[in-house]
């Protein structure tokens, strides 16, 4: 019986190859994005699922409130770890790590040199203890002394490429030119996604030894995102009375955290499967993954997929007439119901299976086409994934389900009598007038024309937060961040003025961070007028006298800083400035602003605002001061235009690099551009836009197949009529007319519906953006005017094949 089904499948699809193509083509789209967008998903929602007792492990993290505004930090204090460990009831293991980068260098006969091993951490056995390792040599003790490092296979086998892991205990590593260590371990490197991708784990007793890093882990009083705090709840504890507990160790030795004003800190507990996810406390060594986006990926993912499903569904009850006569002679012959759908369902299947084929072909290609916006850990690969295979097999059974279900139910149950009288549909106007295949169609085109106003909406935001004046200026401007250990004014200088001589370079700056970027530090202020105290939250930047004349920052009143206002003088913006009550921004000249208890500065001068950020975040009360240049780290360039195809910019990158090589021949040359950097501030945006755009070139795709099809299934049933009303004098555009009509409709109609709920959507994302362009009215319009013209244009190449033929063809049997 089941070879039947498929063999009489075959001979149907050979019969109609068309709406077999248009079904394949459409299913295959739609389980190319479920596939893809599966692989992602899936990738993000198993890190660190494989530890045991992952669902009792939590990371203790700091939320701070600073003069009213929250602020998260992923670490915590130093010495909470040991306080827990003595005097918190209910925690079955905790373990704590401090992050580190180092320069590491192998001896022997034959010294080895690695440059900036980022993924390096002081731990000790109960890390081990608290995640799932396996050991290759040695074990968790291995980290009981000082001066001891246990090394990720990988890592080992980088350092002592030709020695076994057994072989490796006892070998020195010698890192930062000063820590010597020996070998005593070795772990194998996750197999499975995990944030916890360290490589060299250094025993914490060594951390006593170095300064850097002792300093951050003795004071109740700093709180470092490097030094981070997990724990293992005992069976029964709940995170409430935890965190109540944490509560009482702050309150014990930060007594300061009783009294009123200033900021506010909170010890936390974030669930381990909240750290892949969790942007405010980041996600340790990999970035954040944003839920908001991945659920809207499987949105997408499951609109595409459906697209292609109402597609099936469309032209298969369509071409139900066609197979009506076949259905009463099965069922005169002595077929079952059940078997006529078993023979429907087969044939769905079949389609359903041929298009998975097609998406396992695409996928690779498609993964490739956006691997800028995908992460290399994501990889199709049959074989060792058997989820990918388990998801295949239920997208098949449930595919096939939800595109032949329906069309099998309503093709099995015609009466034989009937329709070997032609009467299937006598009086029921079900050819041309199924409701149920106008819903669809509409339901097609309302998905299609969101993603439309969608994407005009990203892309217009994305365009007004790149063009936009920020309060400086972008263009032709180089930053270099300097080596952060090397302190040396003397260096630092060194390299600037071999910067200055260059004749591509305008002007030049010592100082901190660039205007706008993800990193800022505050400080809690206050203005005494003498009637009252204005206590307010005042971010501020450091650079010398030039760093405003680079960025083209506006000055407003007073005059610019200079590098003897080091102690005293800052700018502040025009923001702070009216925060202060100054309605003349000028008005704020002069005035003294308390830091802490002891230092004060005096106002110089006011500037322009500026964004400080990006437009996700409002302009804050600002001030810029010089710094001794031992603290500054970046170096600021402005660039002479470039000459059409010139390579000025070129030639004096490479000598900035060639002299960067002479002073600081440890470390390696980065420069960045600085409009880049205000472009990567909206990364995601550009990655959304760009998904939106296929997302919605797809379905136009799939939504105008769909349409093709039930055009030509339209004009074929309705070719004898079209030939009387030729005959009677219908002129092409008549014809035209008439078979477009119904269908265009349709497009109005899902116009109609997806504008206020397009508009509620774009409403609401735009709250991300403190700063936003406006809804405009041209975007739903140039959508609607653009869906309702290619559905035209895919009717037309139907409808006027249809309007022109010789109505003598299509009138000869009558």
């Amino acid at each position: 019986m089941i070879k039947n089904y498929f063999k009489v499948a075959f001979r149907n699809f050979k019969r109609h190859k068309l709406f077999t193509f248009i079904n394949v083509i459409g299913l295959s789209i739609g389980i190319s994005a479920a596939l893809v967008i599966f692989l992602i998903v899936y990738r993000d929602f198993t890190f660190d699922k494989f530890h045991k007792d992952d669902d009792r492990i939590y990371r203790v993290v700091t939320d701070f409130v600073y003069s009213g505004e929250p602020f998260y930090n992923g670490g915590v204090t130093g010495p909470l770890p040991e306080a827990v460990k003595n005097e918190v009831n209910g925690v079955q293991q905790s373990a704590s790590f401090w992050m580190q980068a180092y320069n590491v260098i192998i001896p022997g006969k034959t010294q080895s040199k690695f440059k900036n091993e980022e993924n390096i951490v002081y731990a000790d056995q109960r890390y081990f203890n608290m995640f799932s390792y396996k050991w290759l040599a040695g074990s968790s003790k291995s980290l009981n002394q000082p001066n001891q490092v246990v090394l990720v296979s990988d890592q080992a086998k980088k350092y002592f490429p030709s020695l076994s892991y057994d072989e490796m205990l006892g070998k020195q590593v010698i890192y930062d030119d000063s820590i010597k260590v020996t070998v005593t371990g070795v772990v194998e490197k996750f197999r499975q996604n995990s944030d916890l991708t360290f490589s060299d784990f250094i025993s914490y007793l060594t951390a006593q030894n170095v300064k850097d890093v002792k300093q951050n882990l003795v004071s109740w009083e700093s709180t470092n995102g490097n030094f981070q705090f997990f724990v293992k709840l005992s069976p029964g504890s709940t995170t409430v009375n935890i965190e109540k507990q944490l509560k009482h160790i702050l309150l014990k030795y930060r007594p300061d955290q009783a009294k009123s004003g200033g900021y506010k800190a909170t010890f936390r507990l974030q669930p381990l499967s909240d750290v892949h996810f969790n942007e405010n406390y980041g996600a340790i060594n990999n970035d954040a993954a944003n839920k908001t986006t991945l659920y809207g990926l499987m949105i997408i993912g499951a609109f595409l997929l459906l697209l292609g499903c109402i597609n099936f569904v469309n032209l298969t009850t369509a071409q139900a007439s066609q197979r009506a006569k076949e259905i009463g002679i099965r069922k005169t012959m002595g077929s079952s119901r059940f078997q006529l759908i078993g023979q429907f369902l087969s044939e769905t299947f079949l389609i359903t299976l041929m298009a998975v084929i097609i998406s396992v072909v695409m996928v690779p290609f498609i993964l490739k086409l956006f691997s800028d916006f995908i992460s290399k850990e994501v990889k199709f690969d049959l074989l060792s994934h058997p989820a990918v295979i388990v998801f295949l097999v239920l997208l098949v059974v449930l595919v096939s389900f939800i595109s032949g279900f329906y069309p099998a139910m309503v093709l099995s149950k015609y009466k034989p009598v009937s329709v070997l009288k032609n009467q299937a549909y006598t009086g029921t106007s079900k050819t041309r007038n199924a409701w149920l295949r106008k819903t669809l169609t509409v339901s097609q085109f309302v998905i299609a024309q969101f993603f439309i106003m969608a994407t005009l909406l990203v892309s217009k935001q994305i365009y007004y937060a790149l063009h936009k004046d920020l309060g400086f200026k972008k263009d032709a401007i180089v930053y270099i961040e300097l080596p952060w250990k090397q302190k040396s004014p003397g260096l630092k200088q060194v390299f600037l003025n071999k910067v200055k001589a260059l004749p591509q370079v305008k002007l030049t700056s010592l100082g901190g961070n660039i205007p706008s970027s993800e990193g800022w530090s505050s400080s809690d202020v206050t203005y005494s007028d003498g009637k009252k105290e204005i206590k307010t939250e005042l971010y501020h930047k450091s650079g010398d006298e030039n760093y405003i004349k680079i960025y083209q920052i506006k000055l407003l009143a007073g005059r610019n800083i200079k590098l003897s206002d080091t102690s005293s003088g800052m700018l502040v913006n025009a923001t702070y400035a009216h925060t202060l009550g100054f309605t003349n921004v000028a008005d704020a000249i002069g005035k003294t602003i308390q830091f802490g208890k002891t230092q004060r500065k005096v106002v110089v001068g006011v500037i322009g605002d500026f964004y400080q950020s990006s437009l996700h975040k409002a302009i804050k009360p600002m001030a810029i001061w010089p710094q001794n240049p031992q603290w500054e780290g970046t170096v600021h360039i402005a660039l002479y235009p470039q000459t059409a195809g010139g390579n000025e910019w070129k030639s004096a990158l490479a000598s900035m690099g060639k002299s960067w090589k002479e002073i600081y021949p440890d470390d390696n040359f980065e420069y960045h551009f600085f409009d880049e950097s205000i472009a990567k501030m909206y990364t995601k945006e550009q990655h959304i836009s760009r998904l939106l755009t296929w997302a919605t070139g797809l379905s136009i795709f799939i939504s105008c197949l769909g349409l093709l099809g039930l055009a030509m299934f339209t004009t074929n049933m309705r070719t004898k009529e079209i030939g009387v009303r030729k005959v009677l004098g219908a002129s092409v555009r008549q014809i035209v007319t008439l078979l477009s009509t119904e269908l265009v409709l349709l497009v109005i109609l899902a116009f109609v519906i997806v504008t206020p709920l397009a508009w509620l959507a774009m409403n609401k994302w735009m709250q991300n953006f403190a700063d936003k362009t406006t809804i405009s009215w041209w975007i739903f319009v140039l959508s609607g005017t653009g869906m309702l013209v290619t559905a035209f244009l895919t009717l037309s190449f139907q409808t006027i094949k249809a309007a022109i033929a010789n109505p003598v063809n299509s009138l000869r049997s009558e």
